[in-house]
């Protein structure tokens, strides 16, 4: 009984699905949608702002998506307006606007527009607009000469940021050697007490050694070591330079030597007093021996007394020595001064070559040179290129520098029937680029038909080529190799490509000749008119930076469509 009713439970569950189902279809075929698309005017002048409006009418559960971006080509979007929606009972309706605009003359179809309602797609009626020139009457609008180039201040670029970045870190390398090096470090107590005189340190030693509290702990030979070592390092410093090292006899018997010579005024008891305890320390020392406190203290105070002795019977320093102590502590310091540059430049060096190796590892060794030396080339490569269009129709071109017009003469038998217009750039002998565009009037169509039209443009197009390789020898270029193959433009312009190898002598009348390469590009189009552009760079020598800039160029030609009028 329970698993029939489990049964009839999904079996309800089912038909409820499929109720549900049909609602959701019946509801979307009877949903009502309606696209409707105007413009404000078919005929507009150069630049002139049109609007172009699509209409939806829909149910409010369907989801509309306008068409965005270029997708009104030819003509340009100048702005998308925000969707005014309004509902009318259970039904909204939903206006987009956009602004169009075309910049060329003649007659251009707004193509089809997809707009998603829901779920289906809604394709909207094609629309012909009409963009006419503006007409200048002159016998009304004033003329006024040409005004003269006015030169506008490049763009720094941000060349400050990596200037700023340098001295940064200059800087920190810079305060680390100060810090490290260069600056005037406290003193420890041990160094304050080294550049005390020899005396001032003796008599520092022994108040030390009051503290050291070794009679306290009855620790003697500590003391004797100690006391003994304060004036024999005296002794060492100001009489007798081995007395530290000598032994209690030899120094006693070269302290008797130099009293006998007169060379210090030390008497003989003062000499004998100094013996008796350097004895008594080394019984201490080495055969244990256990001397009272109080004589321990007495031999203290004794050394004390000879420390002035000493300094008393020791002569007054003549002024050649007091020189030759000067000249001692100037070599001194001029040493430390020395050591301090020596090793500011090593570590200066070390890291300004970590630095260059990075960077060279990073840009490569030929790039790093190039930009030290400042290679034209190269500054031409990576400075702030020019993208313009030239001649008409346009061809967009992208080049280190504007491209001059150069003054283009016809034959009298042609010009009637032809104009023409040149640009060029040269960069000294190492780089050139000419853009010329040729436009031919048709003949009648008649006559146009029966010289087959296509045959008429490959002629053209083949005596062009012809006359650019002589225009390339007459400028001293041989051994001219050239091979065909077509081109197609980034925007799909075909054209053919004319390309190859010569030499040219820097010099005239020189033996000595330098490899180039050429590209001549040719592009020819025939409509009411035969339109023919032919694009020519050469560049000499194998340099990198050059054949970047070849491809560079190369890359950034594109055909503007050419439009008529109808």
């Amino acid at each position: 009984m329970i698993k029939d009713f489990r049964f009839i439970n999904i079996e309800v569950r089912k038909n409820r699905t499929r109720l549900f189902s049909l609602f959701f279809a019946l509801f979307s075929l009877f949903s009502f949608s309606q696209v409707k698309t105007s413009v404000d005017s078919t005929s507009i002048k150069i630049g002139q702002e049109i609007t172009y409006k699509i209409e939806v009418e829909t149910d409010t559960v369907n989801v509309v998506v306008f068409p965005e971006g270029q997708t009104f080509m030819p003509l340009e979007v100048i702005e998308s307006y925000k969707i005014d929606t309004t509902k009318r009972n259970a039904k909204y309706n939903l206006i987009k606007k956009y602004g169009l605009t075309q910049f060329d003359s003649g007659r251009y179809a707004i193509p089809k527009q997809k707009v998603i309602v829901g779920t289906k797609e809604f394709l909207t009626d094609s629309l012909t607009i009409e963009v006419n020139n503006v007409l200048v009457d002159t016998t009304k609008q004033g003329l006024y000469g040409i005004k003269p180039i006015i030169e506008v201040n490049k763009s720094g670029g941000s060349w400050w940021k990596y200037l700023l970045l340098t001295l940064l870190v200059f800087t920190i390398i810079g305060f680390l050697l100060w810090w490290f090096i260069w600056r005037k470090k406290p003193l420890t107590e041990e160094e304050e007490i080294a550049l005390l005189p020899p005396y001032d340190r003796a008599k520092l030693a022994l108040k030390k050694l009051d503290e050291s509290g070794y009679l306290q702990k009855e620790e003697l030979k500590e003391y004797y070591s100690d006391l003994t070592f304060i004036i024999r390092k005296y002794l060492d410093e100001k009489v007798y330079d081995h007395a530290l090292e000598s032994t209690t006899e030899e120094l006693i018997s070269r302290l008797m030597l130099l009293k006998d010579g007169n060379q210090i005024d030390l008497k003989e008891d003062d000499i004998l007093k100094i013996k008796n305890i350097l004895q008594r320390a080394d019984l201490v020392k080495f055969a244990k021996s256990a001397p009272d406190i109080e004589l321990a203290k007495m031999d203290r105070q004794t050394i004390d007394l000879e420390l002035d002795l000493v300094k008393e019977a020791l002569p007054e320093p003549t002024e050649e020595e007091k020189l030759l102590i000067k000249e001692y502590e100037q070599e001194e310091k001029r040493k430390r001064r020395l050591e301090k540059i020596v090793l500011t430049s090593v570590i200066g060096f070390l890291l300004l070559l970590m630095i260059g190796g990075g960077i060279i590892a990073k840009h490569g060794f030929t790039n790093v040179k190039d930009t030290i030396t400042g290679k034209q080339t190269k500054k031409l490569l990576e400075g702030e290129w020019v993208q313009s269009a030239y001649g008409f129709p346009k061809v967009n071109i992208e080049t280190p520098e504007v491209l001059e017009r150069q003054e283009v003469s016809l034959p009298d038998e042609i010009k009637d029937k032809a104009s023409a217009s040149s640009f060029h750039y040269k960069h000294d002998n190492e780089l050139e680029i000419v853009l010329s565009t040729m436009v031919y009037k048709q003949e009648k169509k008649q006559e146009a038909e029966a010289n087959n039209g296509d045959e008429q443009v490959a002629m053209i197009a083949s005596k062009l080529i012809d006359k650019t390789l002589k225009q390339f020898e007459a400028k001293g270029y041989r051994n001219i190799i050239s091979n065909n193959e077509k081109f197609v433009t980034p925007n799909g312009a075909e054209g053919l490509k004319v390309s190859g190898s010569y030499e040219y002598a820097l010099k005239e009348g020189s033996d000595k000749y330098v490899p180039g390469k050429f590209t001549l590009l040719v592009f020819t189009a025939s409509e009411d008119v035969i339109v023919t552009h032919a694009i020519s760079m050469a560049y000499l020598g194998n340099e990198d930076y050059l054949k970047k800039i070849h491809d560079r160029v190369l890359n950034s030609i594109e055909l503007k469509e050419q439009k008529t009028e109808e």
